[in-house]
Order: structure tokens, then sequence, then C-alpha cells
């Protein structure tokens, strides 16, 4: 009995950030054990821990960068196994446990609401529950749609039973922005290229990628007020506007320095996925290391932004860089608060978004730096590769399957971080400041 209601402590002792970290390692452990047994590999073989902790870590914190081709190195199961791990961590780890519980009719407790609260970054917790109910609806249909849509193309290129399953595993990777492929099968690591010109399979995968990077309480939002954008949220506002802005600015981009050669369709379209993809997704159609090196550079800075928060995306999150280009205005239009669709942003979300972006760009760069000195490689394609695993996104110059282990585990460390949020890791690793009245003497410092 003692134990019993000494282990009942130690759990209502968890704060809601452990408890999200916690079950994101637990999941990548046992995916990664799993992966490494015979049943999971081609060749019926033992798969190396190390590898199989990186696809897991990667599937989980849906990265999409792989040590080992995912369509020739795993079998079905493995591969089966991956979609589940990309499919739990796209929708949160929090949300599938909250779901099971609701499911087996368990009561769902006001911690179990604040923790799953925290997860999707929801404003409340009334209304919680339903929400979980909500997220996991509107992955199914689209998900679903985005299969049935993929079904023609590659039932038509693959057969009819690899078609149906490719189509799943290729829309449900897009939606989570996990960046996963099947197409090894055809060249290596070789992702979407195949369908470098096929408008349709590229189109569909973009508004599947664009989908699940944008929050669930936004298309919540949709779901109950429409085109009536007045009756959104400011964050949903400030998602939409970012979100599309984030898309064409950058495509226009593309469009102006890059993929000279090809047709004016082809290079719209080309330049248009880029934009897409590059934020959190990781499907490639073109080759990247072509690129010129400013365009490598915006894709760089657009993996870091990531996507939208409460969605399916990682890294430092459309809203992060919004609040602080808000912020800047403010400060340039010499105003006390910043502002955004006639509302007051809280102090407290601007100086969130400045640590955030310190520490990303902290992270991004010394991580880059001790893997270059590591690895004997260009600083600028490393910088590409550490952007890519703390936004989340998986695409490669073509490092990571060559680099060594110290440099895996560099990587691994920046995706679990870019998919559970560094605000969150903190918050679970240090004590939360003691709340008092008191406040030190203000004295005023020079900046700029």
């Amino acid at each position: 009995m003692r134990k019993t209601v000494s282990k009942r402590v130690r759990w209502k002792g968890f704060s809601s950030p452990q408890v999200i970290i916690s079950g994101f390692l637990l999941i990548v452990l046992l995916g990664a054990a799993l992966l490494c047994l015979p049943v999971s590999s081609a060749d019926r073989s033992f798969t190396r821990f190390s590898d199989a902790l990186f696809t897991s870590v990667s599937a989980v914190c849906v990265t999409g960068l792989v040590t080992v081709d995912t369509a020739t190195h795993w079998s079905l199961f493995g591969q089966m196994m991956i979609l589940l791990l990309i499919q739990t961590g796209g929708m949160g780890v929090v949300t599938i446990a909250v779901a099971a519980a609701k499911l087996s009719g368990k009561r769902i407790g006001l911690r179990q609401r604040s923790t799953m609260m925290e997860s999707i970054s929801a404003p409340q917790v009334g209304g919680i529950v339903k929400m979980t109910g909500f997220i996991l609806k509107t992955s199914a249909v689209i998900e679903g749609a985005g299969a049935v849509l993929l079904c023609p193309v590659f039932i038509r290129d693959l057969g009819v039973l690899r078609g149906i399953w490719y189509s799943v595993f290729h829309s449900v990777s897009a939606f989570c922005n996990a960046g996963f492929d099947l197409f090894g099968v055809r060249s290596p690591f070789s992702s979407l290229t195949s369908y470098h010109d096929n408008g349709y399979v590229c189109a569909v995968v973009m508004i599947l990628i664009i989908s699940g990077g944008i929050s669930f309480m936004t298309w919540d939002d949709m779901r109950r007020f429409g085109l009536r954008l007045k009756k959104y949220s400011v964050q949903s506002k400030i998602i939409l506007v970012t979100s599309a802005a984030l898309i064409v600015l950058p495509a226009a981009a593309f469009f102006f320095t890059e993929y000279r050669s090809e047709p004016f369709g082809a290079r719209l379209l080309h330049s248009l996925f880029q934009s897409v993809t590059s934020r959190t997704a990781g499907f490639n159609t073109t080759d990247l290391s072509a690129m010129t090196g400013p365009g490598k550079m915006l894709m760089t800075a657009l993996m870091l932004v990531g996507g939208s928060p409460g969605s399916t995306a990682g890294g430092m999150k459309t809203t992060t860089l919004a609040v602080l280009l808000i912020a800047a205005v403010s400060v340039i239009r010499r105003c006390d608060d910043a502002e955004a669709f006639g509302r007051r942003i809280p102090e407290s979300a601007v100086r969130n978004a400045g640590a955030i972006l310190f520490i990303y760009l902290f992270l991004f760069t010394s991580s880059a730096a001790a893997i270059s000195l590591i690895e004997g490689l260009p600083l600028s394609d490393c910088l590409f590769e550490t952007g890519s695993a703390v936004g989340t996104v998986g695409l490669t110059l073509g490092l990571t399957p060559s680099l060594s282990t110290v440099s895996h585990v560099i990587l691994m460390a920046l995706m679990f971080l870019g998919r559970v949020g560094v605000l969150t890791l903190i918050y679970a690793a240090l004590p939360s400041g003691t709340d008092t009245d008191s406040r030190l003497p203000m004295e005023k410092i020079s900046i700029g």
C-alpha cells in the first residue's frame, strides 16, 4: 500500500514539461528497441542500435534525417513501426495518451488536462478533451484524403497493394511534416526527385505539409468560424498571415535566384515546393547541392523558423518570428506595446520569443561548429545540417549518413530539442522561479 501511494505522489510531483519530455523519451527508446529486431530489417538481421535510435528519434521528432535508407533497409514491419512513430510524434505523445485514456473510459483529471494544454499550446484548460478528439479526427480526415489523392499516381507506377501503402505512408509523413519517404527503391535517399515534374503529386504533398504545419487551434477556428476571419483568435490570424508570407516571399526569391535553366512552369513549381518543404517537411524534388549559396542560406533560415505552435511541425515556430517582428516595429514606431490585429501582445510573449531565438541560434551555430571540427567539413554545409535537425526538417546535403557517431548524437539532441521545444526542456530541468512581491531597483541600460 505504501509503495502505491509513493508512486502516486512521485507522479503527481512531475511538472507538465517533465511529463512531455518523459513521454517522448519513452516512445523514442521503445521505437529504437523494436527497430533493432531482425523482423524490422529487410535482410532479417539485427540493426545497429545507433542506426535504430537515430531513426526512432528522427521519426518521433518528425524530422526525416536518416542514416540508412528507409525503403531498402527496413522491412514492411519496420516501415510500419516508423510510420507509427511519425504519427505519434506528429500528433504528440500526450495527445495519443489522453485519447487512449478517453477510449478506455478513464477519467481525464485536471493534471492530464493541464499537460495536454501545454502539449498542444492551447490557451486554456477548458474544452481540452474535446480538442483531443478534434485533433484525431482532423488528422485522420486530412491524411485519408491525401492518401486517396495520391493513390491514382502511385498505383499506376507501383501496382495496387504497393501503391496504396506508399500513398498512406507519404500522406502521413507529409501531414506530420516528417519527410520520410520510400522511394529509395529507385535511388537511395532520393526523396521525391522522381516526381519533380509531376505537378499533381507535388501539389498534394504541399497541401498536406501546409495543413500539418498550421496549428490545430487554427483549424478549430476555421471549423467554427469559416471565412469570418474577424472572429479568429489573434494567434490564428498571426499564424495564417505569417505562414502565407513564409510561402510566397521565399518562393519568389527562389524563382528569381534558382532553377534558371528550367521552363517557366517547372521553375515556378520547384520554387513553390522548395519554399513549402524547407520549413519543416524535409521532402525534396531537386538536387539541393546544386543550389546557390544564397538559396541554401534562405533554406536554412526557413528551416529554423519551422511550423506553428500546436501543429505537427517543430522548429522555432512562426509565432516566434512574428512576435519579434511586431516588437521590432513597435520599437521603430516608439510605441509602448507590441500590437497586432487590435490587440496588445503580452511582454512575456516578447521575452519568450527573444529567448527562443537566442537559444536556437546558439544551438544551431555551436553544433555546426562542433560537427565541422569533428568531421573536417565546411561550416556552411554543417550549418545546413544542424538547421535541418533543430528545425525538425530533414533536408540534407548528403552528409548525415557518413557522419561519425558523435555528430549523430549532436543531431539527435537537436532533433529532440526542436520537437519538444527548448523552453519545455528548460522548464522540465530547472525549478520554477519563486513568486515574490519584492522587486530589485531598476536602472536604465543603453541599447543600440
